[in-house]
């Protein structure tokens, strides 16, 4: 029998002013970006855990959902566990084939925010 259920849920990193940054840079992606970016997200939801090429740890209890768009296009979604839930913290597109350190340094800062 196949579980249909979601092993972790997902939910947006909330800034102190209410803003939702993720949210806010998937609104401005095609929705076709979205689409796929989202399927993403919801198979690191319904797979947990779940490795390459769809999940990869970045350490400091940070992961990516990696997502291969059109026109050979990547974009990163970084993510923490808090409580069982899947925080998504920052997301951009990548341009190079390591993760750019101040992507993982915003990500962690945020993560910390939401330790405290």
């Amino acid at each position: 029998m196949i579980d249909r259920s979601k092993k972790i849920v997902a939910r947006f990193y909330v800034t102190a002013a209410g803003r939702k940054p993720v949210r806010d840079w998937l609104l401005a992606l095609t929705i076709d970006d979205r689409r796929v970016i989202g399927r993403d997200i919801q198979k690191v939801e319904f797979g947990w855990p779940l490795g390459m090429p769809y999940c990869r740890g970045l350490g400091h209890g940070l992961w990516e959902v990696r997502s291969d768009l059109s026109g050979g296009r990547i974009a990163r979604v970084i993510f923490c566990l808090i409580a069982g839930e899947m925080i998504l913290l920052h997301g951009f597109g990548k341009k190079t084939q390591k993760t750019p350190t101040h992507d993982i340094e915003l990500a962690l800062r945020r993560k910390r925010e939401i330790d405290q």
